[in-house]
């Protein structure tokens, strides 16, 4: 190429999204005036161009500013006016130029340029840059989609570093600062390796674009394919006379029909299946509506079992199953009785089974769907705290599904199951809502046979459905939930029940379950006595069995390795009183420190839990000081408030004493409820603690014979307390066969078994002053 003379002065034609290389024959089209006249002068000036990118696309008019300062010189090779007015010219990028200066004369940029020349020395670096520049850029002309390859041919038989570079560098699809950067690159080493880099990232995204495009065209097309394959296999059972003949719309359609929806709910799934025909099979919105229609198909909308209304086999049933209960087994049975003489008139009712853990309040309600002849399905509500689990999720979620009340209907697999909702009473709540709010609907007579579930979203009849609720205690039960449920109160069993228990439920199930028969083991009567008393302390069975299995888990050892030879042991294996600490250890006293005399300061009361009836000891103790009271042994509010006002109560009231005066201001009294580890809380401990008080300043002993309970006023008056059952049995259990009870649970203590009252003495007051009376008389009983 000829050498440029400094004093050239060479029209500039501005470009927008343009970079052109030496070397490198492109297209222009000129359509803005400025950009006219430079090329009537570079026809009129050796037809030379120089051709320099503006730095922003949107100028019509660049300034001087506007322009980069390094371009390339062209020649310019063809030109043709086309008839929009624009002129479009061929020309070749002869080489790169630096503008020397930059003025406007007669309304176009003329330039004086200063050519920039590169060594033409080639080094080893160089050609080992060039080769791995025309290696990634074969790749890079393979991968994209718009990039002919005979460029490839013309990069290859370029000669020269710089134009190699210049020929790659203007065939890549860059943005126009990227390809202006490269422009002004003076060395071809810097160009090359600049390149490569460019090169290197470009492939990667090309690729990555491939694969891309490469997974979602093998979706499609296995989809077509699917699809394509099922028409050609629908249409050759067809031929053959294989095929069914129907399609899923109209096999949703049969199901419907079958079903016996209620009208509503037909006209939902008519609906749902002509959305499902105009949908593509393979569709996310196919499926959802699919399985949709499987759930509204398959719901007992019609299915429900017959009612065995016998009440001689109910009770046979019940009797059979459990031992004792027999005010929950009286009240099932009239609730058959009820069912019978009113038919389907008589609404569902709730039954709200509520005792301490081991009573069998589960096993009873499967007892109940024996005895109806029912399908039984149980689901825990223990820890629940999504409204969702109840209610369902809206089929707008993703893996929405019904609330768990209709997946247990759809398990029973008819409409009036009995339904178990366990602990009931330990039902939380948090944002994603309140579960017990939502069982307000499902368990209220009056409106679940309409129940609405989110997913199903339409009515269920859940009137049909016999629920039965247990918990271990009413009082975190929310009032409206426990205002809608029948309470049932299952107790707990005292020694007499659990021998029974044991010898007719709890043994064959051990001995079974362990592989073993009545003939590999026998415990006597006195064995098994103490292990109830001094193995378990509960007011269920369930500790029980744990200590039966364990028995029978050693006896197993023994039998097995008598039949390996390695030890001797005769059938039956024997199991009385003196070997149960061989086979279940020291065994663990639960006997609560009772005074064994009459005692100063120390009174024996009764106190309800959730594991039954307890027997607690109350001391007290007076000191001299400043009449002031200490309380110890981990006391609640009520409990305080209870020993407060006993103590109000006997200051007001010196004459209970015996005294007409009592120095109090002098006197301190400490009141202690021994195993301080154990929370305590409760108003019936009143009369309890004002009889230790009492005790405390007369010197006076109590009674060791005689428990009491019973909430005090302060003016003496004895007040009515819950739990008379329990109190009463853990008396009986700890050898306590005098009562003292308030004289309005009179008609409570009427209630209790025949057994409860043999041998037992029960001693009703009205006010404290007959608690003193009766417990601190020493001498013979009355």
């Amino acid at each position: 190429m000829e050498p440029l003379s400094r004093s050239e002065r060479t029209p500039v034609l501005p470009v927008r999204d343009l970079v052109l290389f030496p070397g490198v024959i492109a297209p222009l089209y000129v359509g803005r005036p400025r950009s006219l006249k430079a090329l009537e002068q570079a026809m009129l000036r050796e037809k030379r161009l120089f051709v320099v990118a503006q730095r922003q696309m949107i100028d019509d008019d660049p300034t001087e500013d506007d322009l980069h300062e390094v371009g390339t010189l062209c020649n310019i090779l063809q030109m043709a006016r086309l008839p929009d007015g624009t002129t479009k010219i061929l020309v070749e990028g002869l080489c790169r130029c630096r503008v020397e200066s930059l003025r406007l004369e007669d309304d176009l940029y003329v330039a004086d340029l200063e050519g920039i020349v590169e060594s033409e020395e080639v080094t080893d670096v160089l050609e080992a840059m060039r080769r791995s520049v025309v290696e990634h850029f074969e790749r890079y002309v393979t991968l994209h989609p718009r990039i002919p390859a005979e460029v490839l041919m013309s990069v290859l038989s370029a000669e020269g570093m710089g134009l190699v570079a210049d020929l790659v560098a203007s065939h890549m699809v860059l943005k126009v600062p990227e390809k202006q950067a490269l422009l002004e690159m003076p060395s071809a080493e810097e160009r090359l390796e600049a390149l490569l880099k460019l090169l290197l990232r470009e492939t990667d995204i090309l690729e990555l674009e491939h694969d891309i495009h490469d997974r979602v065209r093998q979706e499609m097309e296995k989809g077509q394919r699917e699809y394509y394959l099922k028409e050609q296999l629908r249409v050759i059972q067809d031929e053959l006379g294989q095929g069914d003949g129907m399609s899923e719309k109209e096999e949703f359609v049969q199901k419907v029909r079958k079903a016996k929806m209620p009208a509503e709910v037909q006209k939902k799934a008519t609906k749902e299946i002509d959305r499902l025909a105009k949908m593509p099979s393979m569709s996310a919105e196919a499926t959802v509506v699919r399985t949709y229609l499987d759930w509204l198909t398959s719901l007992p909308w019609q299915k429900q079992s017959r009612d065995h209304l016998d009440i001689g086999l109910a009770s046979k049933v019940l009797d059979e199953d459990h031992y004792g209960l027999t005010e929950v087994k009286d009240r099932i049975l009239e609730f058959l009785a009820s069912r019978k003489m009113a038919g389907q008139e008589m609404k569902g009712q709730v039954l709200c089974l509520v005792g301490p853990p081991g009573v069998g309040k589960t096993s009873l309600a499967r007892s109940v769907a024996r005895a109806l002849n029912r399908q039984f399905a149980q689901m825990s509500l223990g820890g629940m705290r999504d409204e969702a689990e109840i209610r369902g999720h809206r089929r707008t979620y993703v893996g929405a599904l019904p609330g768990r009340i209709i997946q247990k209907i759809h398990q029973a697999g008819t409409r009036n199951p009995v339904l178990l909702l366990d602990e009931i009473d330990k039902v939380g709540a948090d944002f994603r809502g309140d579960p017990a709010a939502a069982l307000l609907e499902v368990l209220d007579p009056e409106q679940n046979d309409h129940f609405t579930d989110h997913y199903l979203e339409v009515p269920f009849d859940l009137s049909r459905v016999l629920f039965v609720t247990t918990a271990n205690a009413t009082h975190s039960i929310p009032k409206a939930l426990l205002d809608r449920m029948e309470t049932i109160s299952v107790s707990g069993y005292v020694a007499e029940e659990k021998k029974h228990i044991v010898r007719r439920h709890l043994l064959p199930r051990v001995l079974r379950e362990h592989g073993l028969t009545e003939g590999d083991f026998s415990l006597s009567e006195a064995a098994l006595e103490r292990i109830i008393s001094e193995y378990t302390r509960e007011a269920g069975v369930r500790n029980l069995e744990r200590q039966l299995a364990k028995i029978a888990r050693k006896v197993t050892r023994l039998l097995v390795e008598t039949d390996e030879g390695s030890r001797s042991v005769k059938r039956p294996v024997k199991i009385g009183a003196d070997r149960l600490v061989h086979f279940l250890g020291t065994a663990k006293s639960h006997r609560p420190d009772i005074p064994h005399v009459p005692t100063v300061g120390a009174s024996i009361g009764l106190a309800w839990t959730e594991s039954g009836g307890d027997v607690l000891v109350i001391e007290a103790v007076k000191l001299k000081g400043k009449g002031q009271i200490t309380l110890t042994g981990n006391l609640g509010e009520i409990m305080q408030e209870s020993a407060k006002t006993a103590l109000g109560c006997l200051k007001s009231h010196a004459e209970l004493l015996g005294k007409t005066s009592v120095p109090w201001e002098e006197l301190d009294l400490h009141l202690h409820v021994p195993e301080g580890a154990i929370p305590k809380d409760g108003p019936s401990a009143g009369v309890t603690m004002a009889l230790a008080i009492a005790s405390a300043f007369t010197g006076r002993p109590i009674r060791c014979d005689v428990a009491m309970t019973g909430e005090l006023t302060l003016l003496g008056r004895v007040l009515p307390i819950g739990g008379v059952r329990e109190k009463v049995l853990a008396a009986r259990r700890q050898g306590i066969m005098n009562v003292i009870l308030p004289q309005a649970n009179r008609e409570d203590i009427g209630e209790l078994p025949r057994w409860v009252h043999r041998g037992m003495a029960f001693h009703f007051v009205d006010s404290v002053d007959e608690v003193f009376r009766f417990a601190l008389a020493v001498g013979d009983l009355p």
